[in-house]
């Protein structure tokens, strides 16, 4: 059984001594454990560095390609190596490596295949009320959209069994970790939870400036995952609440026309009304008619998706 620990990197090298010297060199069941570096194109000579502390595989990416994307690359290259496991660490050491065993435990028994370490949000002395609060939230909507329980939905600190690390196809590049775990609860991954320690702040992330850029950048991924893998939902509500208001509508022109009295109609066309009323009609039936698509096009993407699963299963053994 072999575990590759992935790192990946954007200019850590001041950090990343000390996330290596973290983690766990020996762990039962498992027979070797391999440490994966990936430089995100980094400026300051993380890989250099990563090379210097005796990491076994550096793997740079040439240009910065965002969180997730280096993940991605990771996952891939840690399955290319005959990794059975593999566990994914921030560079700026917020996680305990020494957590690891904790999480590589449910895949090891075969009671999950990727397993997430659940942060102390509550407890956690660095975060302030706002920011408990956008966690908490951001959680929930996450479970709301995977159909899966998961208690911190923001944590890199995740494992993932090979079979799991085949099936991921990530597609936006701020963070994998909202994305990824949607794609587990449609892909019927089974995901479990441990608890994890968390070490004193290093420095701020680098992933957002501000607390509303992190909300937009989250949202606009979770919008768009909602409507990659929901999308008959999604266009099916819009459309609704167009088709709603031009049956509202519908129903007052009856009214002023048959049902109501006889001064409120006299000398009135109520041919905007009818205007607004086709339009918010052609409107709903078009979102009705993309949801419908959106839906065959899902579809076809979860055979195109299927069929690259075997390749990579079938490149990988040999």
């Amino acid at each position: 059984m072999k575990l590759i620990i992935q790192i990946p990197c954007f200019n850590e090298v001041k950090m990343l001594p000390e996330v290596i010297r973290d983690l766990p060199r020996m762990i039962e069941s498992i027979d070797a454990i391999e440490f994966l570096v990936i430089d995100d194109g980094s400026t300051d000579g993380t890989a250099e560095k990563a090379r210097e502390l005796g990491v076994h595989h550096v793997l740079s990416l040439g240009t910065n390609r965002g969180l997730a994307q280096a993940f991605l690359h990771g996952i891939r290259y840690a399955t290319e190596q005959g990794a059975d496991i593999v566990v994914n660490t921030d560079g700026d050491n917020q996680y305990a490596g020494g957590d690891i065993p904790k999480l590589v435990e449910p895949i090891l028994k075969n009671r999950a295949d990727m397993v997430i370490g659940c942060r102390p949000i509550v407890r956690h002395p660095e975060f302030g009320a706002v920011k408990k609060f956008m966690q908490l939230a951001g959680s929930w909507a996450l479970r709301r959209l995977s159909g899966l329980s998961v208690e911190d939905a923001a944590s890199g600190f995740r494992a993932f069994s090979r079979q799991a690390c085949f099936k991921f196809n990530l597609y936006t590049s701020f963070s994998h970790c909202a994305e990824s775990l949607i794609q587990a609860g449609h892909l019927g991954l089974r995901v479990a939870s441990a608890p994890v320690r968390v070490n004193p702040k290093t420095r701020d992330s680098r992933l957002f400036r501000s607390i509303p850029q992190y909300i937009c950048r989250q949202g606009a991924t979770m919008l768009m995952m909602f409507v990659l893998y929901r999308p008959g939902a999604f266009f099916f509500s819009i459309g609704s609440v167009w088709l709603a208001v031009a049956v509202g509508l519908g129903l007052r022109f009856l009214y002023l026309v048959y049902g109501g009295p006889a001064h409120v109609s006299a000398g009135r066309t109520h041919i905007p009304s009818l205007i607004f009323l086709a339009v918010c009609a052609t409107q709903g039936f078009l979102l009705w008619a993309l949801g419908i698509v959106g839906e065959l096009i899902r579809f076809h993407r979860r055979v195109a998706e299927e069929n690259l699963l075997l390749a990579r299963e079938d490149h990988a053994r040999k």
